[in-house]
């Protein structure tokens, strides 16, 4: 995912809105990244799915911005 800094991007962004602070995720984004931790495979598997429905349908990209 390094290569992908769109895809990086959204899951960091997911990532740090889904568990925000220091008391949700264990670790920081870095580090679940580094480790691949359960919080951070949910946050790359739902930028995936967000980023293939905004490629995918040009009109929702209009919904949410």
């Amino acid at each position: 995912m390094q290569h992908d800094h769109q895809l990086r991007a959204a899951a960091r962004a997911i990532y740090e809105t889904v568990y925000p602070g220091e008391e949700w995720p264990p670790i920081n984004f870095e580090e679940a990244e580094r480790f691949g931790t359960v919080h951070y495979r949910n946050a790359v598997a739902a930028a995936q799915n967000a980023l293939a429905q905004l490629r995918n349908d040009p009109a929702r990209q209009m919904i949410l911005i």
